[in-house]
């Protein structure tokens, strides 16, 4: 629902372009439906079958199936609709040389593009223009209808008389069955003489590529091992002898290399294998002395069963078990290097021999695959020799079978057939009133929502409340309606039952949530450009901020154009100005304050440069002398855009309140403005909307405010 009001109060925004638009449409329509000359529309109706009937069972020249593609009644669809058909038609019936025909659809022969003298007295070019403007005339007004899930078409034709139009459309149907039986016996011979020309290029081209073959193999001495002959009559390759060689060394390499890798392994574990657990140490003295230390090891773990470590014969055990190991390391150091030296000699000489051998492979591996490789290049020419006379002989045969088919191929029967004549029509077909009028209606809409979509987004301003949140990304604090002068506006705040009253309390109210002590003691309100409704939003929410009993300080802070004495008629003799430029007693400078609770301070003379003075302290020193003594402090801060003197007050304060002219300034200026003040860190309490037109409004915005309290007739 939201989107449908916001559509509609569009359409009420831009309600008086709409009509004109709608008016005028429907108008144009109107004259152009009493101007047009009536049209006669003539239907003649045929069928196209997708099957013909084939005499002789032999295969012509369109394929068997081409009538059972998707694509088949498209064809026809485009055949009927082409122009060579047309200029059969204007041909037979001579319509270029037919005045009336061309009287029929509103061209007069007789205007710069025609001679008009007899047709006999015609040069040829002129003849050829004519009968070239009825074929145009013919392919504008025909219009080909299939009849949906059947193979029936509707051949329509409309001009400006109903006996034309009838013989037009049955001429048509005669000339496109016409058409399809000569296009039928045409393709058939063009098909033979194309297939003449090409069997004699094939046979050449066949005749000189098996030559090719032949002298290559013989040059390069190409013969192939298992070739054999394809069905296709293709020969297939086989692998030559070197191939074969290769093949065989290379398998007997690879045995080599194994061998080789087994020898080189054995060699390099000849030192580690000769140990004394190897059978070469067997019988060695080392034996007898390990059994002998097994034996003293034996007796010294029994006697620590009894006796401690350090027992006399306990200790002698143990240096005779420490003799025995140093007496069998010494014995295995020396056999193990004495068996180590005689195992490496012969496995080096098993190791030479097999990198030997494996070498002599390697090498006649590389010259026979030099050889392959020399030979596998020469065979990739032959191979290419091959190819193409294999190619060459396929095609010469399908040529020369497809050639004898053509010959004994017959015409099948006719698939086309009339099923209704063009009649010749009572009444004429077009314009139609009523339609005419829906058209114009529906371009009219069209129009007018194209008018109105640009015309919308053309205009940037402010137009809906909901707009302050969705594209500013801020609260809405509230909207105010307009008033006509700002005497009036002045008046109407300080009325507490008008309207303007009643928006400005709300605002008020929101305010008082926009904290967590209620409505800001020190708040800036300021705008993006002038006259937008800052002073007097500044003027009114301190004056209902002073109606419920706050001490209100309004506080003109906008030096360079200063408007609040002249809302409260007072003079601007002394004020901001002067304290900012020295003046210690701020008392002074304030005037009007009144049993209201509602006190102002003007902006004093202007200064020669706003934004310096400014710029140093002794504008927040103020603000805080000031909320000692009042409850608020309502500063009206000079606009945004193009001035410094915004973004430097809001240091001074809370807050601000950012007041936007509805329909005013654009969206990318407000976001402009904004930006300045985000970009000092400046907390944006919210937006009023100012100047906002009722009537226009969406649900919720267009309610008159207060609800007419204290209204009546008599009043």
């Amino acid at each position: 629902m939201p989107i449908l009001l916001q559509y509609w109060q569009v359409v009420l925004r831009w309600r008086w372009v709409i009509v004109g638009i709608m008016v005028a449409t429907l108008a144009l329509g109107l004259v152009l439906t009493l101007l047009t000359t009536p049209q006669y529309t003539a239907t003649a109706r045929i069928e196209i079958s997708r099957e013909e009937k084939n005499i002789t069972q032999v295969e012509g020249v369109e394929s068997v199936d081409a009538g059972q593609n998707l694509e088949f009644y498209q064809t026809q669809y485009n055949l009927l609709q082409a122009r060579t058909l047309a200029e059969r038609v204007a041909r037979r019936l001579r319509l270029g040389q037919d005045d009336t025909f061309f009287e029929a659809h509103d061209f007069d022969p007789d205007s710069g593009l025609f001679d008009s003298s007899s047709a006999n007295g015609q040069s040829r070019e002129e003849r050829t223009r004519r009968d070239n403007k009825a074929v145009d005339l013919l392919l504008e007004h025909v219009e080909i209808s299939p009849i949906r899930g059947s193979s029936l078409v509707d051949v329509r034709y409309t001009s400006g008389s109903a006996a034309l139009s009838a013989k037009i459309a049955n001429e048509w149907t005669q000339q496109y069955i016409a058409l399809n039986i000569d296009r039928r016996f045409a393709s058939t011979a063009d098909a033979r003489t194309f297939l003449e020309g090409r069997l004699a290029d094939l046979r050449t081209r066949l005749e000189s590529s098996e030559r090719d073959v032949v002298n290559y193999a013989e040059e390069k001495d190409i013969v192939t091992l298992g070739g054999q002959q394809e069905e296709d009559g293709g020969a297939s390759g086989g692998s030559t002898l070197a191939a074969t060689n290769l093949e065989v060394l290379n398998e007997e390499l690879i045995q080599a290399t194994a061998d080789r890798v087994t020898a080189e392994a054995r060699l390099r574990a000849s030192a580690d294998r000769v140990t004394s657990q190897d059978p070469l140490l067997s019988g060695s003295p080392t034996v007898v002395l390990r059994q002998r230390r097994a034996e003293v090891e034996a007796n010294y773990a029994q006697m620590l069963v009894q006796f401690e470590p350090d027992y006399p014969p306990a200790l002698a055990l143990k240096e005779q078990m420490d003799a025995l190991d140093t007496s069998i390391a010494r014995e295995e150091t020396r056999l193990t290097n004495r068996e180590a030296g005689r195992a490496s000699s012969l496995r080096q000489a098993d190791y030479r021999s097999a990198v030997d051998r494996e070498n002599g492979l390697r090498n006649r591996v590389e010259q026979l695959k030099g050889r392959l490789d020399r030979q596998q290049r020469d065979t990739i020419q032959y191979n290419i020799y091959q190819r193409e006379a294999d190619t060459n002989r396929q095609l010469y045969d399908a040529l020369l079978q497809r050639y004898k088919e053509i010959g004994v191929a017959g015409v099948g029967a006719n698939n086309i057939a009339t099923i209704d004549v063009a009649k010749v029509p009572e009444r004429p077909s077009k314009p139609s009133l009523p339609i005419n009028l829906v058209l114009a209606f529906l371009a009219g809409a069209l129009l007018s929502g194209v008018a109105v979509i640009a015309l919308d987004q053309i205009d940037e301003s402010l137009r809906d409340p909901n707009q302050i949140t969705q594209q500013l990304h801020l609260p809405l604090l509230g909207t105010v309606p307009d008033a006509d002068d700002d005497q009036d506006v002045i008046e109407l705040v300080r009325d507490a039952k008008t309207d303007l009253s009643e928006a400005y309390l709300s605002i008020r109210s929101n305010l008082a949530f926009t904290t967590d002590h209620g409505v800001p003691r020190s708040l800036m309100v300021t705008s993006s450009r002038p006259a937008e409704g800052k002073s007097t939003t500044s003027l009114a929410l301190a004056t209902v901020l002073a109606r419920t009993g706050k001490r209100v300080l309004l506080l003109d802070a906008d030096m360079r154009s200063p408007s609040i004495h002249e809302f409260v008629a007072m003079q601007n003799a002394m004020g901001l100005s002067n304290f900012l430029t020295g003046e210690d007693d701020w008392s002074k400078l304030i005037v009007n304050e009144g049993s209201n609770g509602l006190s102002v301070m003007p902006a004093g003379p202007p200064p020669p440069s706003a934004a310096e003075l400014l710029s140093s302290d002794r504008m927040t020193n103020l603000i805080e002398q000031l909320l000692t003594r009042f409850d608020h402090v309502v500063v009206d801060a000079p606009p945004v855009l193009g001035l410094a003197d915004g973004p430097l007050l809001s240091r001074a304060v809370e807050g601000c309140v950012f007041v936007c002219e509805a329909e005013g300034v654009s969206i990318r200026g407000v976001k402009s403005a904004i930006g300045r003040l985000q970009a000092v860190h400046a907390h944006i309490f919210g937006v009023v909307l100012t100047k906002f037109q009722q009537p226009s409004a969406g649900y919720g915005y267009g309610y008159d405010y207060g609800y007419g309290y204290g209204r009546n007739e008599a009043a």
